[in-house]
Order: structure tokens, then sequence, then C-alpha cells
């Protein structure tokens, strides 16, 4: 999980980034990627050789970014992508399409993800944190599965990239798809106590934990219809572990204790090693999920884990998967 604000030397990033596989002639698109892991690994990528596409809301800190990322490379594109609108999504979509119709999409890294936030509804109707952290992601991979295609059959492969959490099963709730419907501001959950706070399931987490949970279901129910085909695409899934980002920035009631925990989390940059093995590592395979060890608090080398497959059945993949397209209101046919 993503959960704190200050940042600390990346030690494992750097051993890793040394062995990092060439990049060029790759195209790499990425959410969600101003600052935390998703500008690390914006910047991995573009020191590696690949074209970098970076998919944010226009915003100062998405030009400092795009900056930052140019300093390193001319091959850098910003287009402008709100996970909280799906016109949005649509119409950045529409625009990879165009701009990159001929190299196709090596890797769509769906990394941007929000928490703690409000029991309220989207323009869409859906809560901020399940159509940011999922709901969007699955539309936008959806519109783009074009490019990716291209790709695969360019370059032998491609890869869709999903950002879940140490969290993913930390929810008081069971699995329930009303998560995913149009029920913003009528799912709770902003009303833990203090005590709750500090025992780290803070106001609005039972949502995230919830998004969370999707990334990895999305990632596995697409694995299966890839395989079910023969597709050269994979389908993959990280969790960043313990790590110092931005991610609960927007909570007061949150800063303090964001800041003290911060100081036991990872680096940013080591917190980006699940999702560069996904997208470069050589020897990975579709359904994959690269991880530290260990509970939601985990902090280390980025391994592959065991399948969750007890947890994530194929009835609840199936149901996420029928649930998006709703939302969505695109047919997902890989």
């Amino acid at each position: 999980m993503g959960l704190c604000l200050s940042r600390k030397e990346g030690q494992l990033y750097q051993e890793y980034k040394a062995c990092l596989p060439p990049m060029q002639g790759k195209v790499v698109a990425i959410t969600g990627c101003t600052s935390g892991t998703g500008l690390v690994f914006a910047r991995t990528l573009a020191q590696a050789g690949a074209e970098v596409i970076m998919l944010n809301r226009s915003s100062k800190r998405a030009d400092d970014a795009l900056k930052d990322v140019q300093a390193l490379t001319s091959q850098v594109t910003f287009i402008e992508c709100d996970l909280m609108s799906f016109a949005s999504v649509r119409k950045a979509a529409i625009e990879l399409n165009q701009r990159f119709a001929s190299k196709g999409l090596d890797v769509l890294c769906n990394n941007a993800g929000v928490s703690t936030q409000p029991d309220q509804a989207t323009v869409d109707g859906y809560d901020p944190q399940m159509q940011t952290n999922h709901l969007s992601h699955f539309l936008l991979t959806q519109q783009v599965w074009p490019l990716l295609l291209k790709a695969a059959d360019l370059r032998g492969e491609s890869r869709v990239v999903n950002h879940s959490s140490g969290y993913r099963h930390a929810h008081k709730q069971p699995f329930d798809v009303k998560y995913y419907g149009k029920n913003g501001g009528q799912l709770g959950g902003d009303d833990e106590s203090f005590m709750e706070t500090i025992t780290f399931h803070p106001p609005g987490l039972e949502r995230y934990c919830h998004s969370k949970l999707a990334n990895l279901i999305f990632t596995y129910a697409l694995d299966d219809r890839i395989r079910q085909k023969g597709l050269k695409v994979k389908a993959l899934c990280a969790n960043p572990g313990f790590t110092a980002t931005r991610l609960v920035a927007n909570s007061d009631r949150l800063r303090s204790w964001s800041d003290f925990m911060a100081r036991l989390a990872q680096s940013e940059e080591d917190g980006t090693l699940g999702i560069l093995r996904c997208a470069c590592d050589p020897l990975a395979q579709s359904g994959d999920f690269f991880s530290p060890a260990g509970g939601a608090f985990a902090t280390g080398p980025a391994v592959l884990l065991d399948r969750e497959d007890d947890l994530i059945t194929p009835e609840m993949r199936e149901l996420v998967w029928r649930a998006s397209e709703e939302a969505a209101g695109e047919r997902f046919d890989p």
C-alpha cells in the first residue's frame, strides 16, 4: 500500500535499475505519474530508452513531472486523462489510438490510485476510489486494446500492468458487486473512529480496499481471457508494499499519522520495483503478481507471489468483469 508522504533513498531500486533490460523501440503509457511510484516508473523507463506517455490530469504537478522526464528524453508525451471521468478517459484513448496507431503500445501501466476519499459520487455516479483505481483503468484498457495487439504483433508481446495494494484483503465487509455500481455517496465507511484510524483502517479505507482487490481480480480475469485466445498480451499485477508516497496527502485527518508512518516505509523508488518487474522482466508471465513478501506493511524486493485463486474465484472474476463492463458502458472482448 502506498501510504505515506516522505521520501527515503532507494536501496534495492538502484540494484534493479542497473540490471534493467533495454527498452529502446518500446512505447509505454502510465497513469498517475505526477509523483511517487508513477513518476519513478516514468523516469526509469525513459532512461531505459522507452517512449513514455504520461497520462495525468492537467495541473502544475503534471507540468513539472513532464519537464522532469523531458530532461531525460525527447521521447515523452503528455495526454490529459482524468480517471474520475469516463468521458476524459475516452478522449485520452482517442488521442492515444490516433497518435500511436502505427507503433502500438508495448506497456499500459494502470498505476494511478486515490485513497481516503469521502463517500460521494463522481460525475459518472461511482465511488471516486473504485472509478479512479479500477473502473477507469478497465475502460482505458478496453479502449486501447488495439494498440496492445499491434505492439504484440510488431514486437512479440505487450503488457497490461495493474497496481494493487497490500490492503486488497483488508476490507471488513465481504466482496460485493455494489462497490462497482453507480452507488457513489451511498456506500458508507466515513465514520470510522479515531482508534480505527490509528489501527490502520482510516476513513474511506473500506472502499479503497475493495478497489485494490478489484485490480488483482481484473488482472486474473484478463489473464483468463488472454490464455483462452492464445494472445500475445500479458496481464500482470504488482503491490508496491509499504511505501512512502502521497496517497493520503489529501486527508488532513491522516496527515500527521501519515508523516509518522513514513519513517517506517520504504522509498518510493523501492516501491516501484513491482511495476518495473511487471513491465520489463523478460521472464514475467501473464497472471504474475509481484510484491514484497509479507502482509500489508511488507517492504523489500518485489518477488513473485503465489496465485490467490482460493480467494479470487472464477465466479468473482466473472462478476467483476460484467460489472465493470456495465459501469464503463463497453463490452470488452479481448
